[in-house]
């Protein structure tokens, strides 16, 4: 990279996993001009297989993501590796977007899609087996462990409701009671599901043959079991944003903070300031791969929509001053060529 020359693009995509590559595969064939800059650290890479993606599923997420990126690239993207850290708005209102190599790139638009961070329960070994038998949701790991001895941790308030769901996929279903202190209607609403309760706290996990097998107890006991069920917090990866002023909003349920992540609209990925757009899990934590997909092509569809209104709003007061005609021509030309779309995208991103 030559870091001596400050490069420009239409769009500075951040973040190579499914939200910003779909995000990215959008605006190319809108024919911008898009860099995508991709720390390589997919939330889903511990996964060996990703699953409820209409055609494509138990594919290998980094097949997902090595097949986007050769998309994006045959319409004229670039892909850059590393790591943005940090971004400014400059009085034009473009971006400058700082990596950690030390090199800068400008954009005219940001479309951030840096996921986030599962922090895992303090039990010694979760991290190892994480994606493999140590698991949160069910619509992409149940159909895989069904009917089989399966545990749920309860460190927090949505572990019985985790268990209730989980049994769903296997009657065989134990919770375990670790840390959370479950009160007499969760111990009757577990009772009624045929759920048992384990006392006692987790204090590792047993693997045997690169399998999971159960967890130990602060007692000495050991419970069998052949995946586990954790409840991770969803931490944004909000470092670019943080630095443009964006701050992240406690994600919360039933009451109780299961996470962060950076507020936008829902529709469009706008977020509170103008000319920054997010999708996928960074925005949207309980979203699953094809969902940020989705939401990165929405985005990119709303952020070329500004980007449309501001140049055909240039254009026509370039013709306004080489022809000197009034300004209620321009306006009704603007109106006409953004129309309601691009106008509604507009109300959504103006910070």
């Amino acid at each position: 990279m030559d870091n001596s020359r400050e490069e420009s693009f239409d769009v500075v995509v951040v973040g190579g996993g499914s939200a910003g590559l779909a995000g990215a595969l959008t605006l190319v064939r809108a024919r911008r001009s898009v860099l995508v800059i991709d720390s390589g650290s997919p939330r889903n890479a511990p996964a060996a297989h990703m699953h409820g993606y209409l055609g494509l599923d138990g594919r290998s997420p980094a097949e997902l993501l090595a097949r986007g990126r050769a998309e994006v690239e045959a319409y004229g993207g670039r892909i850059r590796p590393g790591t943005a850290v940090a971004a400014d708005r400059l009085p034009d209102g473009s971006f400058r977007v700082r990596c950690g190599d030390g090199s800068t790139v400008r954009a005219g638009r940001l479309l951030v899609a840096t996921g986030l961070v599962d922090e895992l329960p303090p039990v010694p070994g979760l991290g190892a087996r994480w994606g493999r038998d140590v698991l949160h949701c069910p619509y992409c790991h149940g159909w895989e462990v069904r009917d089989q001895p399966l545990a749920v941790l309860a460190d927090g308030p949505i572990a019985v409701h985790q268990a209730q769901l989980w049994r769903h996929w296997s009657e065989r279903t134990t919770l375990l009671a670790h840390t959370w202190p479950l009160g007499e209607e969760d111990r009757e609403l577990l009772a009624a599901l045929g759920i048992r309760i384990v006392e006692g706290e987790v204090t590792g996990l047993v693997v045997e043959d690169d399998r999971l097998t159960g967890a130990s107890l602060a007692d000495g006991g050991v419970v069998e079991f052949r995946a586990l069920v954790v409840a991770p917090r969803f931490t944004a990866r909000s470092g670019v944003l943080a630095s443009l002023g964006l701050p992240t909003a406690d994600m919360t349920r039933d009451g109780h903070v299961i996470g962060t992540c950076v507020e936008s609209d829902p529709a469009t990925g706008a977020t509170a300031l103008r000319g920054v757009w997010v999708a996928g899990n960074v925005t949207a934590p309980l979203e699953k791969v094809a969902g940020a997909a989705a939401q990165g092509a929405q985005a990119a569809a709303a952020l070329n929509a500004d980007l449309i209104e501001a140049e055909t709003r240039r254009a026509v007061e370039a013709h306004r001053a080489g022809t000197g005609r009034a300004g209620a021509v321009a306006g009704s030309a603007v109106a006409a060529v953004a129309g309601s779309a691009t106008g509604a995208a507009d109300r959504t991103v103006r910070g």
